[in-house]
């Protein structure tokens, strides 16, 4: 399929796949935004405190990364640099992660108003199913070396520290298997020990398809 379209038609599929995952991603993310400022504290202590546990959701989070990297990569599908390709790499498999997490642990757990449910499946189910298909389709490749698989690493890990630091001083964690005032450290500390060998398998997934799929570069003409 990859083969099938070249030269300047190939750049537009290319942009307009990116776009489409930027809009969902941050679509999504826009309609909890609102949300949270229209309906005030919520179950939050505080207005303030809302917002802070918004952006402190790893969904949150993963669909502002991939939203970004997308919105970068719809005006140069060739877009490249050592941080890019990192970031590039954790959008990808955060919001991949996400979709795997929610779809397998999380769903159901919630009961969602009409607008949640729509933010709910734009966030957690088309926004990664569609980023990982638009990699596989026009990606960029190849991107992925050991050392950006290694350097990719670093965000979930600082994410994985500042949750369970801010969820000692405040008692909140934003997902029920790392709550440790339900589970306790030893069965929290498990389930993100099973999260991060998740993420690196995957990592490690997309460095060995990203070797051996066909490069996608040549067919793209650079933006200038």
């Amino acid at each position: 399929m990859s083969q099938e379209i070249s030269g300047p038609d190939r750049a537009i599929l290319a942009r307009v796949l990116h776009l489409l995952v930027a809009v969902l991603a941050l679509g999504g993310f826009t309609i909890e935004l609102v949300t949270a400022i229209v309906d005030g504290p919520g179950v939050a202590p505080t207005h303030a405190e809302r917002f802070v546990r918004l952006f402190s959701y790893f969904t949150i989070e993963s669909n502002l990364l991939i939203g970004g990297v997308s919105l970068a990569l719809a005006l140069d599908p060739r877009r490249d640099g050592p941080v890019f390709r990192v970031l590039r790499l954790d959008a990808l498999l955060c919001i991949a992660v996400t979709g795997i997490v929610y779809n397998t642990v999380l769903r159901g757990l919630v009961t969602l108003t009409p607008s949640g449910a729509v933010a709910n499946t734009m966030l957690h189910v088309l926004a990664p199913l569609l980023a990982v298909v638009v990699w596989l389709w026009v990606g960029p490749r190849p991107r992925v070396s050991v050392r950006t698989v290694w350097w990719s690493v670093v965000y979930p890990i600082a994410w994985l520290v500042y949750t369970f630091v801010r969820g000692a001083a405040t008692g909140w964690y934003p997902y029920p298997f790392l709550d440790v005032t339900v589970l306790g450290y030893g069965a929290a500390l498990t389930n993100a020990t099973l999260v991060a060998v998740v993420f690196l398998v995957l990592a490690w997934g997309v460095r060995w398809a990203d070797a051996r799929l066909p490069g996608t570069d040549g067919s793209v003409p650079r933006v200038t």
